[in-house]
């Protein structure tokens, strides 16, 4: 039997869409699924309103991890995205280094390409590349969303936003019970506040 075919959408900068890859890495040990890894940009999405300067600063560096990841996939093809995507949101999250080219560097080296892609980070004929992967996530579900999207049979959602990321069955079940809500076609939102920032353990 064929495995389920998911596709998510990450910006390297969000620490949420982080939380919920840990997760969805998690469901394929315990689902029968398959993901493929896309391009999503917080700055092309934000990039008509009016937001304070820290926060316009943060968007500068999602221009640039996403364009050392196109450039990379543009060299080696989209197997590339998720050894990537976690080298570099690893040390951004995790590790808290600055973004920039000492970063790119080493992640790169990390996974076995060239680290000279780093100075993609400043390419901007790369934004296009981006660009088309990101309104691809949105065309899905909507311009009021953020990353991750994931998509999976034929549903799209935002989300979820989980704080800390579940591990095993429990992930598994969490899957479930998405994939459940998400497959109804009159279904659009659940939500409550956040009481707890992304707890990376």
């Amino acid at each position: 039997m064929a495995k389920t075919e998911a596709e998510f959408w990450f910006d390297p900068v969000c620490p949420w869409a982080w939380m919920t890859s840990r997760w969805i890495l998690e469901v394929e040990k315990v689902r029968d699924i398959s993901v493929k890894w896309n391009l999503f940009s917080l700055a092309h999405l934000n990039r008509e309103k009016e937001l304070p300067e820290e926060y316009k600063s943060r968007l500068i560096r999602s221009w640039q991890s996403t364009r050392v990841i196109a450039a990379a996939q543009k060299e080696k093809g989209s197997d590339v995205t998720l050894p990537l995507y976690t080298a570099i949101s690893s040390r951004i999250h995790l590790q808290k280094m600055e973004v920039g080219a000492p970063l790119f560097e080493e992640a790169l080296s990390e996974v076995g390409l060239n680290p000279a892609l780093a100075a993609a980070m400043n390419d901007e004929s790369l934004n296009p590349v981006v660009i088309e992967s990101h309104e691809r996530g949105i065309a899905l579900v909507g311009n009021d969303v953020g990353t991750p999207i994931i998509s999976v049979g034929g549903a799209a959602f935002f989300g979820p936003v989980i704080s800390p990321a579940p591990k095993g069955e429990e992930a598994g079940k969490l899957w479930d019970g998405v994939v459940g809500v998400a497959s109804y076609p009159g279904f659009f939102e659940i939500k409550r506040s956040r009481t707890v920032g992304p707890i990376f353990d």
